[in-house]
């Protein structure tokens, strides 16, 4: 039989990615060890989490590489992403709630691959003041840590494109770009014919920073996909301990109110933190701050999930209706026709043993039921799912 993995909300598993090498300049690779000393796992334990701390992969450092000016440091982003991938894939089979500090926005790539592992489809919020979509072909400065998004979707450096065997590692339709305040014209010209949606600042100022996120959750999410929360502290104006910090991106407050409706979600699936600098906080004010906001985050979301286990739904949809966060919608009838049989909300499944059990069914009468086969039939293709979006 398939591996049942049930989701335990009150686990969080903590991974550590110490890499800069995305990045153009040293310093990234500490946030782990910098926000661990911050105080944030007796914090999370505090909050009445039970926390794995699964430690640190080895630090990849930027160097300049002026070999592959196209795409600098493009072998150790992809060894920092090898490290990663399966340590992603432990958190996820353990059932908890995995929180990777990292440093360069690369690691979105090894977390969506370990969440894979386990889940057909993976959506992304991606929030970031930079659109991320440069190519080798297109880039200035050769930095990978701009081509994120790109690789996400099946473009880019062919060594990172291929890092997923079937590339793209999310469609297109799926992503959400959130706070995006830098785009120059050659990615505003991919995105006018695109259908990855973006919420810029300026979008988030207008129409409010719930709202907003929740709309863009719907989106990416309404169909049931599990998704990653990705953040970038660039994303917020004028946080000072980060290589890029700049005014126009949002306020403190905005940036704390989407990620609240982010973090509530029954489908979110894992925690991307990237890009704190601790070279540019020598008192540690910033990854204090940091600190205490993702306590009092992931404190309301255990508030708003966990009697979701063990209480009547209605007490659940209170205690959602109280915090004002409307949680994204549940898989459509017939995504829940081909979850495996037997599996309950809040559970997921493991394909370790697809083969094997596929060789003990007969005449692939139950291949339905295990949807990561690759005999069974995909829930659907890109073009339906585009037609779907397009309705």
């Amino acid at each position: 039989m398939a591996v049942k993995i049930v989701r335990q909300p009150k686990k969080i598993a903590v991974l550590g990615a110490p890499t800069s090498a995305a990045a153009m300049s040293a310093g990234h690779e500490a946030a782990p060890i910098a926000l661990r000393a911050a105080g944030l796992l007796d914090r999370l334990r505090a909050a009445g989490y039970e926390v794995t701390d699964l430690g640190d992969d080895p630090s990849y450092v930027y160097q300049p590489d002026d070999d592959s000016p196209r795409a600098r440091n493009v072998s150790r982003v992809l060894a920092s992403l090898e490290a990663l991938k399966p340590r992603v894939e432990q958190a996820v089979k353990s059932g908890a709630l995995p929180l990777i500090l990292s440093g360069d926005c690369s690691v979105v790539l090894a977390t969506v691959a370990g969440l894979r592992r386990y889940f057909r489809h993976v959506s992304l919020l991606y929030m970031d003041r930079d659109a991320d979509l440069q190519t080798p072909a297109s880039t200035q400065s050769g930095s990978v840590d701009g081509m994120v998004i790109s690789h996400v979707i099946g473009r880019g450096a062919a060594e990172l494109v291929r890092f997923w065997g079937e590339p793209p590692l999310v469609r297109e339709p799926d992503v959400a770009l959130f706070g995006v305040a830098r785009i120059d014209s050659g990615e505003q010209e991919f995105l006018n014919r695109s259908p990855l949606r973006h919420y810029t600042a300026d979008d988030i100022h207008r129409a409010g920073a719930r709202e907003t996120a929740q709309a863009a959750i719907n989106r990416i999410s309404g169909k049931g996909y599990e998704f990653v929360l990705h953040v970038d502290v660039d994303v917020i104006e004028n946080f000072q301990a980060t290589n890029h910090p700049d005014a126009g991106g949002l306020s403190f407050e905005e940036a704390r109110t989407a990620l609240e409706v982010a973090t509530q979600q029954e489908h979110l699936a894992a925690i991307d933190i990237s890009a704190y600098n601790p070279a540019k906080d020598p008192d540690g004010s910033a990854a204090k701050q940091m600190v205490d906001l993702l306590a009092a985050l992931l404190e309301k979301r255990l508030a708003v999930l966990a009697p979701k286990t063990s209480e009547a739904p209605s007490v659940a949809s209170a205690a959602a209706s109280e915090s004002g966060v409307e949680p994204a919608p549940l898989a459509s009838a017939v995504e829940r026709e081909m979850a495996p049989s037997g599996f309950l909300a809040g559970e997921t499944w493991s394909s370790d043993s697809l083969e094997e059990t596929r060789q003990s069914l007969e005449d692939g009468t139950q291949q339905a039921a295990y949807p990561d086969s690759a005999d069974a039939p995909p829930r659907d293709t890109p073009e339906q799912a585009d037609k779907s979006d397009s309705e």
